[in-house]
């Protein structure tokens, strides 16, 4: 580790639980994050200060004068430009010792398979259903921890799935699900709120990509932001989980139906 390294991580590395070793595991590591809209921004950022070595950021969509109240990654002389290239130029600037990629575009089943195995943890930071049960089908198929991060209105949540550990996925929390819920553009969100989420879900990532503490594997975190109220609650697997059920376990990602629902849409 260069002695710009050791200065820049300084605070991070005077953790005792954390150290040389645990930065050393950060900048080999590859965290993949989808969505770089509210959320996004700040699992990015976060993540490049700390030094996770590469990052892959994937959306579609171009810089909106509306994304600016929450999007803070991006800038006002962004507007009209790539997310992703908006956000790489930023977190270049920031830091400018990792490496980050870009894919503008909506992945389909394949390729979105080809990402999250290529990577060490995955970030879902967007705003739709079907896309996020898309994501956890990957993950799941492939073996790779998920950190998946939702918030409208006053409100958010956190969960982790990883391969290793007893909770149940998405899917087994989502057993009805519905696939056109709610967004912030019908229904509006706090920006702060998406910040706090956004941040949580980097600090899930971190504690992942170390093996540092203990993550939210199992357990959903609710943030009620209006009454300033947090709630944990236990997600047990669903034995009968079209993803990671019993009779579902050794299928593959291509029989899974969830796989194919990724749909384009505005990040958070």
């Amino acid at each position: 580790m260069t002695d710009d390294e050791l200065l820049r991580y300084s605070r991070q590395i005077l953790l005792p639980e954390f150290d040389i070793e645990g930065q050393e595991r950060l900048r080999e590591a590859h965290a993949l994050i989808i969505g770089l809209g509210g959320l996004g921004s700040a699992v990015a950022m976060y993540l490049a200060a700390a030094g996770v070595g590469m990052l892959t950021l994937v959306d579609f969509d171009t810089v909106d004068l509306s994304n600016l109240q929450r999007q803070i990654i991006h800038r006002t002389t962004a507007i009209g430009q790539a997310k992703v290239e908006s956000a790489r130029d930023t977190l270049l600037a920031l830091n400018p010792l990792i490496s980050v990629a870009t894919i503008q575009k909506s992945l389909d089943e394949a390729e979105l398979l080809e990402q999250i195995q290529q990577a060490d943890v995955v970030v879902d930071a967007c705003d739709n259903l079907p896309t996020r049960l898309a994501i956890n089908a990957a993950c799941v198929q492939s073996g790779k921890p998920l950190v998946s991060g939702a918030a409208i209105r006053w409100e958010g949540q956190v969960l982790v799935w990883r391969p290793d550990g007893e909770g149940g996925c998405y899917r087994c929390l989502y057993r009805d699900a519905v696939m056109n819920p709610e967004t912030c553009a019908q229904t509006g969100i706090l920006a702060p709120v998406v910040g706090v989420i956004g941040s949580l879900q980097a600090v899930e990532a971190i504690k992942v990509l170390t093996g540092i503490g203990e993550t939210l594997t199992g357990r959903l975190l609710l943030l009620d932001a209006k009454r300033m109220e947090w709630r944990t609650m236990k997600i047990r697997r669903w034995p009968a989980c079209p993803v990671c059920g019993e009779q579902f376990k050794s299928s593959r990602l291509s029989s899974n139906p969830e796989s194919s629902m990724i749909a384009p849409t505005e990040n958070y």
